[in-house]
């Protein structure tokens, strides 16, 4: 499991602050912005495990200097909760300039708002 977690650069988190407890099974995806073209390449997509991460989001041989997006499906999400929400989705759009660190970039996410940080 630490080879798992250690495997991928970037790791994201995502937490249901009204209800202080990890957003299992939301689907994401991350993308690279291809700045010869202006277009979003699709590096990864999937939903997140019970404990509301995505292992593997992005291998270190995949991970270069760029900006990139996070998308989060949140009103998929509330929907399937049967719950009202504001955000259709989030998206998270970040620059990575040195990839020999690690980032991480958790989501926390309510009905009517959502905040980010970069973490460690």
């Amino acid at each position: 499991q630490l080879s798992t977690t250690m495997a991928s650069p970037l790791t994201t988190h995502v937490l249901n602050t009204a209800k202080g407890v990890p957003v299992a099974n939301i689907a994401l995806s991350l993308h690279r912005l291809d700045h010869s073209t202006e277009t979003w390449l699709l590096i990864n997509a999937g939903h997140t495990n019970t404990d509301g991460r995505f292992p593997g989001l992005i291998t270190k041989q995949e991970f270069l200097c760029g900006v990139y997006k996070l998308r989060f499906e949140t009103a998929r999400y509330w929907e399937s909760m049967g719950e009202p929400s504001f955000y259709p989705y989030a998206e998270i759009v970040f620059t990575i300039s040195d990839p020999d660190q690690k980032y991480h970039i958790p989501l926390l996410l309510s009905q009517y708002s959502y905040s980010t940080y970069r973490g460690s």
